[in-house]
């Protein structure tokens, strides 16, 4: 069985064998980088200073990483794994309610967000192996350059109500992710690693 994609970007002739790292790789990197950055908000004699600086882009890297996988890992696990559609629904719906915890974060909220976290990672983790199983390595690879290109356009602050399943998070994340970025240039907001 494979992966459909939409027609775009279009897959040349035979022998194309497309470039970059695939999503599973994507998704798997990303969550090492936001336990990462949780643990360093929650570490001993950080500052609170410094605490609300990596707190402001741990929010704008899982944003833009949930938007990805709501885009992308997901609807493609739906289509290779049709009797997993219940559960897969459960992990988008408990990503909303990451968003909402991470919208009305405070400092005594963040052991249960590094909770949600670790759910989020096992939940998704999980569906590895079987999307590897039904979904050659090409796939994976313009899966994961259709992700980077989403997460690039996503928001970089959390709006749980948005959309969370194509095609209308496809058209409302890019639209609300210009708002974002604005509002983040206009406030000097960090929103990426390189940036702490």
């Amino acid at each position: 069985m494979t992966v459909h994609l939409p027609p775009l970007p279009p897959v040349p002739g035979e022998g194309y064998r497309p470039g970059g790292p695939h999503l599973l790789d994507i998704v798997a990197a990303e969550h090492d980088d936001l336990r990462s950055l949780l643990d360093e908000a929650t570490a001993q004699g950080v500052t609170a200073q410094r605490r609300r600086e990596v707190i402001g882009v741990f929010t704008a890297v899982l944003t833009r990483h949930l938007s990805g996988e709501e885009q992308y890992l997901f609807p493609a696990a739906r289509q290779v794994l049709p009797d997993e559609t219940e559960r897969i629904d459960r992990e988008v719906a408990a990503d909303a309610e990451l968003l909402g915890a991470v919208r009305d974060l405070t400092e005594e909220g963040l052991p249960d967000l590094g909770e949600r976290l670790r759910r989020h990672v096992d939940g998704v983790g999980a569906l590895f192996e079987p999307l590897r199983a039904h979904a050659d390595e090409e796939e994976l690879i313009r899966l994961g350059n259709r992700f980077e290109i989403a997460e690039e356009a996503a928001p970089t602050r959390p709006h749980p109500g948005n959309p969370h399943t194509p095609p209308w998070n496809r058209i409302v994340d890019p639209a609300v992710g210009v708002v974002d970025k604005v509002r983040d240039a206009v406030t000097g907001r960090h929103t990426r690693r390189s940036d702490l």
